[in-house]
């Protein structure tokens, strides 16, 4: 099977449309519509229910995203292994996006440095699908703060992720920091049981944010306050653009890396966890 059919019909599948499919593809919508129609054929059944203003996977069609997924990043993986201009070896990382951010980067940067031998492909997606691509054999390593516990993967503490209320307002109580002005950052489950732990009486939160970098920027330009990791905000705090809290208690949560438990990239492994 031609990849170009699977990567045409994940782009339709998620975008949901021929039209700006095609545009993301460079190319025109009729060849769009001819490679479903191909890839159709050859499955013999149908991927998608076209209506008018609407394009619907089937549910042939939700079967075959994954199985395309899969055949995609498996020949990525190969090709690099194959021509990645002399690399020793190479291995998958995978990560959520809120870690890459405050967490993630820097240790990326160091095995680029003492391991220039090694072709890197770093990925971000949410744990569910993280534990899926170490299952499925498409990442070697994953970091996480709230990992599956499985028989067939290996869970290593490598830090924690210490959250800190900061505001933009300077020597602010912690119940005006928990306010009107408060956002609360999305740091998974167990940062929300403890925080309603800490602080069962406050008001539903008018703003929710994903990331550290959506809360930094939603700080800077409109102020308020927000749980935080401080390697995210070592600058602004000494620029005096935001203030600790404090008052409130300091949050942290254990991160993993989780890797499969019969890797044959195990001392490899070992070795870029020693950089973090």
């Amino acid at each position: 099977m031609d990849l170009e059919l699977l990567r045409t019909f994940l782009e339709v599948a998620r975008l949901r449309n021929f039209g700006r499919a095609a545009e993301a593809l460079y190319l025109t919508q009729a060849a769009v519509s001819a490679r479903i129609k191909l890839l159709e054929t050859q499955l013999d059944v149908q991927l998608f229910d076209r209506y008018k203003r609407d394009i619907r996977l089937t549910p042939e069609g939700n079967r075959l995203v994954r199985h395309a997924e899969l055949l995609l990043a498996n020949w990525r993986k190969a090709r690099q292994d194959v021509t990645a201009g002399g690399a020793q070896s190479q291995l998958s990382l995978g990560g959520s996006l809120r870690l890459w951010d405050v967490m993630l980067q820097p240790w990326l940067h160091q095995i680029r440095s003492h391991h220039p031998e090694i072709a890197l492909i770093a990925e971000s997606h949410t744990p569910e699908v993280l534990t899926r691509r170490l299952l499925d054999g498409v990442l070697d390593i994953a970091f996480m703060l709230e990992p599956a516990q499985l028989d067939v993967l290996t869970l290593q503490k490598v830090g924690d992720l210490e959250l800190m209320l900061v505001a933009s307002t300077p020597n602010i109580s912690l119940d005006d920091a928990l306010g009107d002005h408060y956002l609360m950052v999305d740091w998974g489950l167990s940062h929300m049981l403890t925080h309603r732990r800490l602080f069962p009486d406050i008001a539903e939160p008018h703003t929710r944010l994903g990331t550290a970098k959506m809360a930094i920027a939603f700080l800077q330009a409109l102020g308020g306050s927000a749980y935080l990791p401080l390697s995210a905000i070592e600058q602004e705090i000494e620029t005096k653009q935001l203030h600790v809290v404090k008052e409130a208690p300091v949050i942290k949560h254990p991160m993993y890396a989780v890797y499969p438990v019969r890797s044959p990239h195990l001392n490899l492994i070992k070795q870029v966890l020693s950089l973090y």
